[in-house]
């Protein structure tokens, strides 16, 4: 209580000059996922719902923050209603991906074999959705699985989609 009366006494720049610092932290703790973020492509209503936003499948894209000219599209549920309005809600765990050559593929750095590239959250408690990039250097292919997990229990549903690379570009891979 004392620490929002002293932030209340302060003037709104001191009150803001706390966030760069922040932001800084959040990026230098967690970098793999600092630029990586879900850019929503469209939705499609899939049940009406009388009090609350329709029920929806989304359509999301990233850019695979490691590998330049690959983007990979992921289609899901997006529960609707009051709960789904609010943030409440659980979506399913099912999703569909599919990963496409959008320009030169180029690498900053060797690739680990296999390593998750995205994670969005799915509810409000413990549920993901999870895409993990893999390597098949024998076919100079970069594969992607999607899937979705819970703390105590995952989904075994999932997608999977490939993306070859030109065999005179070898994958490199740490």
């Amino acid at each position: 209580m004392e620490y929002k009366i002293y932030l209340k006494m302060l003037p709104i720049p001191m009150k803001l000059s706390f966030l760069p610092s922040l932001t800084i932290v959040a990026c230098c703790l967690f970098p793999a996922m600092a630029n990586v973020h879900a850019e929503s492509i469209g939705s499609v209503d899939t049940a009406f719902i009388l009090i609350g936003p329709d029920h929806k499948v989304v359509v999301d894209a990233f850019d695979d923050p490691k590998v330049n000219g690959v983007t990979c599209y992921v289609s899901r549920a997006k529960t609707g209603g009051i709960k789904g309005g609010l943030g409440l809600a659980e979506d399913r765990a099912e999703a569909s991906i599919a990963c496409r050559q959008v320009g030169p593929i180029t690498f900053a750095k060797p690739l680990k074999q296999q390593e998750e590239v995205f994670n969005q959250s799915i509810s409000i408690l413990f549920k993901k959705l999870r895409i993990v990039r893999m390597v098949d250097q024998k076919r100079n292919t970069l594969v992607y699985l999607t899937y979705s997990d819970k703390l105590v229990d995952g989904s075994p549903q999932n997608g999977v989609t490939a993306v070859p690379v030109e065999r005179t570009m070898v994958i490199p891979v740490k």
